[in-house]
This record gives C-alpha cells, structure tokens and sequence, in this order.
C-alpha cells in the first residue's frame, strides 16, 4: 500500500486532492451516489451526512455497497 492511496471496493486507487469520502465518492463512474447506497471506511458504516467531513488517509479500505431489489 502507499500512503497515497485507499483500496476501493477491492481496488487501488489514488487519493483525490482534498480526500475526504465526498470527493472520492463524487469521481465514481456516474458521480455522487443518491441512494440506496452504504459506504464504509475500514470496515464502520460512515453516515452519508458525515461523508463531506470524513477524511480519507492513505492505506484506508472503502466499500461502496449499492442495495438492489428482488425476490
């Protein structure tokens, strides 16, 4: 791991220049999430109000989780 980088959803990627959860979330293919959606950072689900101030270090682990609907 290098310090500027957190795996995403099982990927390395590089940190955003001002990394906080907001912005990472927010270069995601189709943008910010709306709904249905749970993040969590090393594991501890992070509250979508608390995602513009959660900073994001080098080494953490996100996991974006979309819920998806069936039977």
């Amino acid at each position: 791991m290098h310090d500027s980088t957190v795996t995403l959803n099982g990927e390395q990627v590089l940190l955003p220049a001002h990394p906080t959860l907001v912005v990472l979330l927010a270069g995601l293919p189709g943008g910010l999430p709306t709904a249905g959606v749970a993040v969590a950072v090393d594991g501890a689900v992070v509250p979508r109000g608390d995602w513009a101030h959660r900073p994001l270090r080098g080494g953490e682990s996100v996991e974006v989780v979309t819920a998806v609907q069936g039977g």
